[in-house]
């Protein structure tokens, strides 16, 4: 037998999840709207989410920002800087200076 960790909790879609913090994200909601293609796609759901809660959702948003400035966002973490910069470089882009 599986021993849940957390509270059940049920997403107003009423998708069923079990947490033990109080973030009110629902797993299989975050899956289901990941993007399939693009920088987001490679990034993991805090740091999506920190970046569109930013409204920053194209390269060309996110090189106007300097790297300090996007670590400084919640839920965007050092691991993610170096998609992002992988990203604007293949797009001849680049964080601000």
């Amino acid at each position: 037998m599986k021993i849940q960790k957390g509270n059940l909790r049920i997403c107003y879609i009423g998708h069923k999840y079990y947490k033990s913090s109080n973030c009110p994200t629902c797993p299989t909601c975050e899956q289901e709207r990941k993007p399939d293609n693009g920088f987001l796609s490679v990034l993991s759901a805090p740091a999506r989410r920190a970046l569109e809660n930013k409204g920053i959702t194209s390269l060309q948003q996110l090189s106007t920002f300097s790297e300090k400035e996007i670590l400084q966002f919640h839920g965007m973490g050092p691991a993610s800087l170096p998609k992002l910069k992988a990203a604007l470089q293949a797009n001849g882009l680049a964080f601000k200076n």
